[in-house]
C-alpha cells in the first residue's frame, strides 16, 4: 500500500481499473478486489485530509484493444490510472492512453496453477522452446531451480532441492512421472543445448497467425 499510495500521491481524481481474467482467478485484480482497494485509499486519504476522487471500473480483459476502448470516455475526466492487471495489461493500457500516468497496483509473479484456494505455483516461463515432450510433461525450466536440461544435480538429496529443503527436487519430478508412464529409459536421453533465442533475451516477442489476421 506504502508503494501504491505514494504512485498516485499527487493525484486528486484516479481510476481504479480491475480485470476479469486471471487477476480475478487469483482474487488480485477482479472487481471485488478494485473495490476493497478503492475503500482502502479513500481512507487514507480521508485519514490525511486531503479527497479523492476514484472511480471503480473492471474491464473484461485490458490486453485487449476492443475492452479498453470501453473506458475512453472516462479517462479525460481524470488525472491517473491504477491498473490491478498484470504487467502486460498495465502496458497495453498505458499505450492506449499516452497522455494519462498508468500505474501497476500489483506485482506479476509467474505463470502458474491453482494447487488449492489460496495457493498458487509456477509451472512456465514462457521460453518459446517446449520440451515438455522429452521430459514426462514436467518442466524442467521451471521446476527445477538451475532449470538444469540434463539433471539432477549433484546437491539434491532425498529427493527435495539443496535450494531450500521445502521445494521438490524438478529433476526426481521427471523422473518420478517417467517411471509412472513405463519411459524411464528416456531419462538416459541426452536433452541438447536449448535454443535461448526464443527466450526473453532477444527482446519483445511477438506471434503472428496469419491466418486470423483482418
Amino acid at each position: 500500500m506504502e508503494e501504491i499510495e505514494a504512485m498516485i500521491d499527487p493525484f486528486e481524481k484516479i481510476i481504479v481499473l480491475g480485470c476479469r481474467e486471471c487477476v480475478t482467478v487469483c482474487s488480485v485484480g477482479g472487481e471485488k478486489e478494485v473495490g476493497i482497494l478503492a475503500s482502502e485509499l479513500r481512507l487514507l486519504r480521508k485519514q490525511k485530509g486531503r479527497a479523492i476522487d476514484i472511480l471503480e471500473f473492471t474491464l473484461e480483459r485490458q490486453c485487449d484493444h476492443e475492452y479498453i476502448e470501453q473506458i475512453r470516455s472516462m479517462v479525460p475526466n481524470y488525472e491517473a490510472i491504477l491498473s490491478m492487471a498484470c504487467g502486460a495489461g498495465v502496458q497495453f493500457v498505458a499505450e492506449a492512453y499516452p497522455e494519462t500516468p498508468v500505474f501497476p497496483a500489483i506485482n506479476t509473479t509467474f505463470i502458474g496453477v491453482t494447487e488449492e484456494q489460496g495457493l498458487w505455483t509456477e509451472r512456465c516461463q514462457a521460453c518459446g522452446d517446449c520440451i515438455l515432450h522429452l521430459t514426462g510433461g514436467i518442466c524442467p525450466v521451471t521446476r527445477c531451480s538451475k532449470s538444469l536440461l540434463n539433471g539432477p544435480c549433484g546437491g539434491s538429496s532425498n529427493g527435495k532441492c539443496e535450494v531450500n529443503k521445502e521445494i521438490d527436487c524438478g529433476w526426481q519430478l521427471i523422473i518420478d512421472r517417467l517411471k509412472s508412464l513405463g519411459q524411464l529409459e528416456r531419462f538416459e536421453e541426452y536433452i541438447p543445448i536449448k535454443d535461448w533465442s526464443t527466450s526473453r533475451d532477444g527482446g519483445p516477442r511477438k506471434v503472428v497467425r496469419e491466418d486470423l489476421r483482418l
